[in-house]
C-alpha cells in the first residue's frame, strides 16, 4: 500500500527529476554548460487569437457531421456494431434459457447427484456435522478462499481511496478524536462495558462451533466486527487503537489468508474425493473434528471481523 511522501523529499528523488526532464519543465543542462538560458515565451495577442480560431475551426470540422466523411462513417459503423452486439447478446441469453431443464424435472441441478452426495457422504468425507460448513470449507473451499481474498482486496482499496496522509489532518483528528463519537455518553459506555465481552465471546463461539451447528467464520466474524464497532462508538479511537490498529488488521489478515491458502492447497492435493487425506477428521460432534475446517473457520472469521471494522473506521474517520 503506497503512501504520500512529503513534497521536499519527493523533489530530491530521481523520479521527480526524470519527470521534470521528460516534460521539459526543467532543463538538466541549465547552468551546467556555457550557454544563455532562453527567455520565457510570451505569446502575442495576434498569435493567441489565431490559435483560438484554428482550434474552433478544427472543432467545428470534427463535429460537423454533414461535411466530415470520416466521422459519419465511424458513427454508422458504431451503430451497426451496437445493434449486432445487442442481437448477439439477446440470442445467447435466449439460447441459454431454452436449454434450462423444466421446472420440477428429476434431472434438475437441485435434484442431481451433487446435493445427494453432500447429504449422504458429507459427514463421512468432511467430518463436519454441519453440512453447510462442510460444503463451504471442504467441497467448495477454493470458492470461499476467493471470497476471503475479495474482502481483503476491497478493504485495501478503501484504505487507498479514503486514507488521509496529511499530517496536519491526522493531528487535528487525533486532537478532536471524540468528534466522531458521542462525547462521554454514560449510557452507551455502560451498555458497551456489559455487552462487548459477551458479543466477542459469542462471536468466537460461533466461529469455533461452525462445523458442529449453525455458524462459521462469516457469521462469527460479523458478530466480532459488530462488537468492535460498538466499543469504538462508546470509547473512541484512542482506546480502541490500544489493541486494534491498521497494522494489526494487515498482519492478522495476511496471516489468516496465508494460512488458509497453504492449508487448503495442501488439502486440495491430498483430500479430494476417493483419495485418503492425511489430516484426521476426528470424531463427528467433537470440537476438534472436521479436519482443517476448524482452522479455516478461524481464518475466515479473522478476515471478516477485520474487514467490517476497517470499513466502518475508514468511512467514519478516513484513517486510523
Amino acid at each position: 500500500m503506497s503512501r504520500k511522501v512529503p513534497e521536499e523529499r519527493y523533489r530530491k528523488t530521481f523520479s521527480y527529476k526524470f519527470r521534470c526532464w521528460l516534460e521539459g519543465t526543467k532543463d538538466p543542462f541549465l547552468g551546467q554548460v556555457e550557454m544563455e538560458p532562453r527567455e520565457p515565451f510570451v505569446e502575442s495577442e495576434e498569435a493567441r487569437e489565431r490559435r483560438e480560431q484554428d482550434s474552433k475551426a478544427l472543432e467545428a470540422k470534427v463535429y460537423d457531421l454533414e461535411h466530415n466523411f470520416e466521422m459519419r462513417i465511424f458513427n454508422r459503423i458504431y451503430r451497426v456494431f451496437c445493434i449486432l452486439f445487442c442481437i448477439f447478446l439477446v440470442v445467447m441469453l435466449l439460447a441459454a434459457v431454452s436449454d434450462l431443464p423444466p421446472f420440477g424435472h428429476a434431472e434438475n441441478p437441485a435434484n442431481n447427484e451433487v446435493a445427494q452426495r453432500y447429504i449422504e457422504k458429507g459427514l463421512e468425507e468432511t467430518g463436519a456435522v454441519n453440512i453447510v460448513t462442510g460444503m463451504i470449507l471442504d467441497y467448495r473451499a477454493f470458492d470461499t478462499l476467493g471470497e476471503s481474498h475479495v474482502l481483503f482486496i476491497a478493504t485495501c482499496t478503501v484504505l487507498i481511496l479514503l486514507r488521509r496522509d496529511d499530517k496536519k489532518e491526522q493531528e487535528e483528528g487525533q486532537d478532536n478524536d471524540r468528534l466522531y463519537e458521542p462525547k462521554n455518553d454514560v449510557i452507551l459506555q455502560t451498555v458497551a462495558r456489559v455487552l462487548v465481552p459477551p458479543i466477542l465471546l459469542f462471536g468466537i463461539y460461533i466461529i469455533l462451533a461452525g462445523h458442529l451447528g449453525p455458524g462459521g467464520g462469516f457469521s462469527g466474524g460479523a458478530v466480532i466486527g459488530a462488537g468492535l464497532i460498538l466499543y469504538l462508538n462508546a470509547f473512541g479511537f484512542a482506546k480502541t487503537e490500544r489493541f486494534f490498529t491498521a497494522k494489526t488488521y494487515r498482519r492478522m489478515s495476511f496471516c489468516a489468508l496465508a494460512c488458509y491458502s497453504i492449508a487448503k492447497s495442501y488439502s486440495f492435493y491430498t483430500g479430494a474425493n476417493h483419495i485418503e487425506s492425511v489430516v484426521p477428521l476426528g470424531t463427528p460432534g467433537a470440537i476438534l473434528s472436521g479436519g482443517l475446517i476448524l482452522v479455516l473457520n478461524i481464518c475466515v472469521g479473522v478476515v471478516v471481523a477485520g474487514t467490517m471494522y476497517t470499513f466502518y473506521v475508514m468511512f467514519r474517520k478516513g484513517g486510523y
